[in-house]
């Protein structure tokens, strides 16, 4: 198998944002505590249940992403926007109701929003 760099600018763009979820997962699953601590969340010292769980998340994301990066294939982006864009929608149920209204989760929205658009642009042929 040969690793593939789309030159399309639409398949590009799905590109990268399958790299920057296979960064964030790589993030997560080697630097935990790191990634909590910047979500505004701590582990207690007795229970290391918290820290199993952002690694097993954070290795979820960067399995996807490096399928997606393997494959090429657009059923693959989707599936990468489509969580981006769930996620995105919780984000938004959060700020609307539970009070979160902060300029961190706006750029985190933003975030989410772009790497949802990206990938789910190129997979419905709107980039």
């Amino acid at each position: 198998m040969e690793f593939y760099i789309p030159t399309e600018t639409g398949e590009f763009l799905a590109f990268c944002a399958a790299v920057a979820t296979g960064l964030i997962g790589l993030f997560a699953l080697f630097a935990p505590g790191t990634a909590l601590r910047l979500a505004g969340l701590q582990v207690q010292e007795a229970s290391r249940e918290g820290l199993a769980f952002v690694r097993s998340a954070g290795g979820f994301y960067a399995g996807l992403a490096i399928v997606a990066l393997m494959m090429a294939q657009s059923w693959i982006y989707m599936a990468i926007g489509g969580g981006f864009a769930l996620a995105a929608f919780g984000r938004i149920l959060s700020l609307l109701s539970d009070g979160s209204f902060t300029l961190k989760n706006l750029l985190v929205l933003a975030v989410q929003a772009v790497l949802a658009a990206l990938p789910l642009g190129y997979a419905f042929g709107f980039i």
